[in-house]
């Protein structure tokens, strides 16, 4: 190696003065390309590595660590138009955390990924506007705090840089808005409290999302994440002006890295939050007196912007009211395995993600094969003993030992295959990192349940007796399933025990979820056809609460085709059910509903974040009117192109396009103006007309419905099918027929309880007049 400087000039005019080891440059050097650009700094075998300053000819510069020819580790980028990166770098790449000041003032300090805003981070714009909270892939995603320079501030989730999911708007008068938004706008219930009345706590609120009880933001940059290296493959190359040129920092490299962004002011309610149906506006006179002795608030409900429904109330009413929103994802509940409460239910699991992603791992090798009688016997399991630290055909856990079996494997890899379930996505879904979560039950049986990450697959506790009726009736619910592909049945993906060192016993069944769309599910009802205690008490019902029977404030009319594709299928799959001698399972209907034709003084306008050629995050002027976001038209129905929706199937259906009336007995897609188009198929996207019944009981007192009928998306199935007419319930049957008319009650004799349950379901969606 020479130690002493050398200077070399090339033939296409590039030039090294440096140390060298052989003939690459290793040590200090400098290094100079015929267009301006200049490298001074660390050098290994060729490559630039270590600390060094790379300048390029438009005034450019790079100060800091870099590996293998590529800005890697910490260092400082300054571009011509003024802007400044400090922080970390990944091949060429912002990643891990860092601080850009943009060329406009606006600031970003963070975490990043790939070059992107990713993880924990602040944004400042220059107009004095501030973001502090979660962003994933360059936008605003997670839990977050957005304060404008005008005062208002909104604290909730975000989700693509538009706020979406539960939140505060904290309005700069001190009004607030608890409530819901969805693709930027409110969606779904909420409660309005005027300036000066009294309001939850918010500190709740300020931990939930990271700060302390003053308000200010712990940021933590613990979410920045390791990824796979992705480097461009290199082509061999013998000249020294090829080794450094083609080792990532090429005349190319003037393309600096960018970022386009934008977002908007304060979301104004037709840039004014107070009331504004016409009940509300009716009581503005006179108010501050009512104000200061008994302050009212105005609980609301709206669908994608637009207001429906408003009801006045007193604070001192609202007090004694449930809470209107739920923070938190997870909900803990009194279920038949409360035992596991906590640690141990987080055990459950792991242990379940274990179990399954074993199971599927051994049985997916094994050639397919048609299904046969002994693969439905008693013999059909696949058991295993899961030590925590491991065995010869288990890894080792964090959960505590457990058994496991599951049964009949080779039919539940039959049905996903006949459901069109890829392995592979069923294991990521369930034992993905991101793991399971807890959901509440909507019904009495204190099953727990447990929904993916995706939220394509409900897990459910079993109780021993339900097991029993799964396993006898799996043979003709596989024929069923497989007859008919548009069933509204529940789809079955597997079953599974597990056995804890203390000998208890936990049954599982996985499910398809009936709601996993990119729609947001407005009302979720579960549906028998009775009617003896079939409501919901209504300081109970809340954003995501299942109604009953008598809470259905609604008829549905729907294309004819539809309709009647609808009742063919539901009148084959009572028939299957009656046949098994089953009853007590109900059609689960999910709502979404679209904003009626806007009234343009009610509809809040979007908080939209578009792509523009900049390097930073644009504001726009609050003073800019804007138009109505939602079209006249809230649904549209056109001819099927397969090109042109997600034709996967779905976790609940796998059936074919259905064909409307409307379009020419052709098979269609549904079209939402802004949002999606959709696939129809059965019991999922189907276009729907609501019409808001009138009531014999009138609606309670202070309480406006703005609109009688709604374009809703309709998603259903027939679930809870495990209940057989035992002669427990034919007790029940028996008790409750002295005291109530027979045929309100839900136990009764299955061929009468399929009977009714279509007689009720042909009211719900009638026929066209």
């Amino acid at each position: 190696m020479e130690t002493r400087p050398v200077e070399r000039e090339f033939s296409n005019g590039d030039v090294y003065s440096g140390q060298l080891k052989r003939t690459l440059p290793h040590g200090k050097g400098k290094y100079a390309w015929p267009d301006g650009i200049v490298y001074e700094g660390d050098w290994e075998e060729g490559k630039i590595s270590g600390r060094g300053k790379l300048m390029w000819s438009s005034g450019a510069k790079y100060e800091g660590d870099f590996s293998g020819g590529y800005l890697h580790g910490f260092g400082t980028l300054t571009l011509p138009d003024g802007s400044v990166y400090a922080g970390a770098w990944r091949m060429n790449v912002r990643h891990g955390l860092g601080r850009k000041e943009y060329c406009n003032s606006d600031v970003y300090d963070g975490s990043w990924r790939e070059g992107l805003q990713d993880g924990s981070g602040s944004y400042s714009w220059y107009n004095g506007n501030r973001f502090i909270g979660n962003w994933k892939k360059g936008k605003m995603s997670g839990r977050g705090v957005m304060s404008w320079a005008n005062g208002d501030l909104f604290n909730g989730f975000w989700l693509n840089g538009l706020r979406h999911g539960s939140g505060v708007y904290k309005y700069a008068d001190g009004g607030f808005y608890f409530g819901t938004w969805s693709r930027g706008l409110k969606d779904g219930s909420g409660v309005f409290y005027p300036a000066g009345s009294k309001h939850p706590s918010l500190k709740k609120w300020h931990r939930h999302f990271g700060y302390d009880d003053t308000g200010n933001f712990l940021l933590s940059h613990n979410s920045t994440t390791n990824i796979d290296d992705l480097r461009t493959s290199k082509a061999v190359s013998r000249s020294l002006s090829e080794l450094t040129t083609t080792s990532g920092l090429t005349r190319t490299s003037e393309r600096y890295p960018d970022d386009y962004w934008s977002t908007s002011d304060p979301p104004r309610d037709f840039l004014h939050h107070g009331p504004s149906s016409k009940s509300a506006r009716s009581v503005d006179s006179g108010q501050s007196e009512i104000r200061d002795k008994n302050p009212i608030v105005f609980e609301r409900e709206y669908m994608q912007g637009v207001l429906i429904k408003e009801r006045i109330m007193s604070s001192i009413d609202m007090s004694h009211r449930a809470r209107p929103l739920n923070l938190t994802k997870e909900v803990t509940v009194s279920t038949c395995v409360s035992f596991l409460g906590g640690k141990w239910n987080h055990y459950l699991m792991l242990n379940l993600q274990l179990g399954i992603r074993y199971t599927v791992g051994k049985i997916t090798p094994v050639p397919p094969r048609e299904v046969r009688a002994s693969d439905f016997s008693e013999r059909a399991r696949i058991m295993m003993f899961f030590p925590r630290n491991g065995s010869q055909y288990t890894p080792p856990h964090k959960s505590i030992d457990f058994d496991w079996k599951d049964y009949c494997p080779m039919v539940f890899r039959n049905l996903r295959e006949m459901f069109k379930l890829d392995a592979a996505d069923y294991m990521m879904s369930i034992c993905g990192d991101d793991g399971l979560r807890e959901i509440s039950s909507p019904g009495k049986s204190g099953s727990i349940f447990y929904l993916s990450h995706d939220d394509r697959f409900v897990i459910k506790t079993l109780k021993r007796s339900e097991l029993k009726v799964l396993l006898r009736m799996l043979p003709r619910y596989y024929e069923h399933v497989g007859n008919y592909e548009n069933t509204l049945i529940t789809k079955f993906f597997g079953v599974h025990r597990i056995k804890l060192k203390w000998g208890k016993k936990v049954r599982f069944v996985v499910m398809g979820n009936m709601f996993c769309t990119e729609l947001k599910i407005h009302r979720r009802y579960d549906l028998k056809g009775s009617t003896q205690g079939r409501f919901t008490a209504k300081n109970k019902i809340g954003e995501k609460t299942t109604m009953k029977d008598l809470d259905l404030a609604y008829e549905f009319q729907m294309d004819k085709l539809l309709r009647e594709a609808l009742f063919k299928q539901i009148i084959l799959d009572c028939s299957f059910l009656e046949s098994l001698q089953i009853l007590d399972y109900s059609l689960l209907l999910g709502l979404h509903f679209r904003a009626p034709d806007p009234l343009t003084d009610i509809l809040e306008p979007p908080n939209e974040m578009s792509d523009q050629e900049s390097d930073s995050i644009a504001s726009v002027d609050v003073s800019l009117p804007r138009e109505p976001a939602i079209p006249p038209k809230g649904l549209l129905m056109v001819t099927h192109e397969p090109n042109s929706v997600n034709t996967a199937p779905g976790p609940h259906i796998r059936g074919s396009t259905l064909r409307a009336f409307s379009v020419g007995e052709q098979e269609v897609d549904l079209i939402l103006p802004g949002t999606a188009r959709l696939r129809v198929q059965l019991g999922v996207n189907m276009p729907a007309q609501a019409h808001h019944k009138l009531r014999q009981d009138k609606e309670e007192s202070g309480t406006v419905e703005l609109f009688e009928i709604y374009d809703v998306v309709v998603y259903m199935g027939i679930i809870d099918i495990l209940q057989e007419y035992n002669m427990k319930k034919k007790v029940e049957h028996t008790c409750k027929s002295m005291k109530y008319d027979p045929m309100t009650i839900s136990a009764i004799e299955p061929t009468l309880y399929s009977k009714r349950f279509i007689d009720f379901l042909l009211k719900v969606f009638p026929e066209k007049a």
